[in-house]
């Protein structure tokens, strides 16, 4: 049982698990004390475990506080592999690649939308399709169309109207993941990918109208274009079922692949590649596909949220002022550059469930954010809060500029909703000033807020260990679920 796996605490934030066995290399999680008792009930220290005897690693096979178990690696795992013995899987990127979360900013004051937010979220329901298998049916994309999608990312909605030019200097990577190849990507991927652009899905996904309750770092903050009391807009979602279905065709791929070089797995669910090899470099092109879509989803999502705000409030962009401050992934496999033993290295670094976190300074945070630090969002339950915060130094030296990516489940969808029958979450909801829509009653009774970890706690450990610090706490005020 995971519960087995050895553990050491190195301090209030951080555990080992010691190497032994198959190990190539240490576990490294990031945890309270308190958190860990839950930690332990699933087999994701196993999978921590596990991570660390696939080839090539580099560093330590790495968990986040919100850390749970997951296909392969544990959801919360970060890898980083070296491009010359290194592999790349696909249960370190996740089956909803680049699934990611961005946050805007808008000119409103928790006032101004008061006695609205019924009406605003009924209209962002309207306008964006919203639960499992939707569907736009005013957007059909050719297939060749697709292509442009999943080879442009955002860059694609951009172009064709859905927003502008400055959004994409505020996305990881531009909203374009180089290396796309629409061509290794299935006849079946694309069918169940081209009706879906624009679209939220089902599961934990969701468009959180909310505002600004604490400031943690004024300066930063002013920076971010943030005040306490401003209303800001959360998406979050990913390359729904084209994703997927990449993700599932590719394990097939790769549990060939891993029999053909010799890999040996400990657990089937790590099936992977060489980077080197022609089944790893088809992954990783495929993959970037679906990360592309996912990007222009987020993009044309963003366009119907501020279309939305437009009708509801009869007022102009200029005045609503809403605005992209970031946009991240956090189911991806990224080649980076890192420093490794003092000498610049290329790695495949993978982030299940994991933000990137890089620092002031960095060539890859935006130039906007070249003082502060690049935006972290982490959001969390629909009752609660969510928070931003900005990448670090210490992030980039010790977890490969990585940090927490939500609150992490801690139940089951099938335990949430025994708890919530009988009950009515959306009424609970409601008493506490919070508006949700959702495709159905099952699907908002999935999400209760009990059944994630408290972001919070997650949050403070993050802060706490230095991999990512605190700007801001924001209050959600009405959400729609997908």
């Amino acid at each position: 049982m995971a519960n087995n796996v050895k553990l050491r605490q190195l301090d209030d934030y951080r555990w080992e698990i010691p190497r032994e066995g198959k190990m190539r290399t240490r576990g490294l999680v990031f945890a309270s004390q308190r958190m860990l008792a839950k930690i332990q009930e699933d087999q994701s220290l196993q999978q921590v475990a596990n991570v660390a005897t696939l080839p090539g690693i580099e560093g330590p096979s790495m968990a986040m506080p919100d850390i749970h178990w997951g296909y392969g690696f544990p959801i919360g795992g970060v890898a980083a592999f070296n491009l010359e013995e290194g592999v790349v899987s696909p249960g370190g990127v996740g089956y909803d690649i680049n699934c990611g979360v961005r946050l805007l900013r808008t000119h409103l004051q928790k006032p101004e939308v008061d006695g609205r937010i019924e009406e605003l979220v009924n209209t962002l329901f309207r306008n964006i399709p919203s639960g499992l298998g939707s569907r736009r049916k005013d957007l059909k994309l050719t297939i060749p169309t697709l292509r442009e999608v999943m080879r442009y990312g955002a860059g694609w909605a951009v172009k064709n109207g859905y927003g502008h030019q400055g959004d994409l200097e505020h996305i990881e990577a531009n909203g374009r993941i180089p290396g796309a190849d629409p061509e290794l990507v299935s006849d079946f991927a694309m069918d169940r990918g081209k009706d879906q652009l624009g679209t939220l899905g089902s599961g934990n996904h969701f468009v959180e109208v909310g505002y600004v309750e604490e400031v943690f770092d004024d300066d930063i903050a002013y920076q971010l274009g943030l005040h306490r009391g401003q209303v800001t807009v959360i998406v979050h979602t990913g390359s729904r079922g084209l994703g997927h279905q990449v993700c599932d065709d590719y394990i097939k791929v790769m549990l060939k692949a891993a029999a053909k070089y010799g890999i040996e797995l400990p657990d089937r669910q790590l099936c992977c590649a060489p980077l080197s090899s022609p089944e790893g470099k088809r992954y990783l092109a495929a993959m970037a596909a679906a990360a592309n879509f996912a990007f222009a989803n987020r993009q044309m999502i963003t366009h119907w949220v501020r279309e939305s705000f437009e009708q509801v409030l009869q007022m102009g962009p200029k005045d609503l002022g809403l605005e992209l401050i970031y946009d991240v992934a956090h189911n991806i496999a990224k080649i980076e550059e890192h420093l490794v033993n003092g000498k610049k290295k290329k790695l495949c670094v993978h982030r299940k469930g994991a933000t990137r976190a890089f620092p002031p300074g960095h060539p890859e945070t935006p130039a906007a954010y070249q003082k502060t630090g690049q935006p972290v969002l982490i959001p969390g339950d629909m009752g609660r809060y969510s928070f931003v915060l900005v990448g670090t130094e210490q992030a980039l030296t010790e977890t490969f500029g990585s940090t927490c990516h939500g609150a992490g489940r801690e139940m089951s969808r099938h335990a949430a909703l025994k708890v919530a029958r009988g009950r009515s979450i959306v009424q609970e909801l409601k008493a506490k000033g919070i508006i949700v829509r959702g495709a159905g009653r099952a699907t908002v009774d999935e999400e209760i807020p009990e059944a994630y970890k408290d972001v919070e706690a997650v949050v403070e450990v993050a802060h706490g260990a230095g991999i990512s610090k605190k700007v801001a706490k924001l209050k959600p005020l009405g959400v729609i679920k997908g």
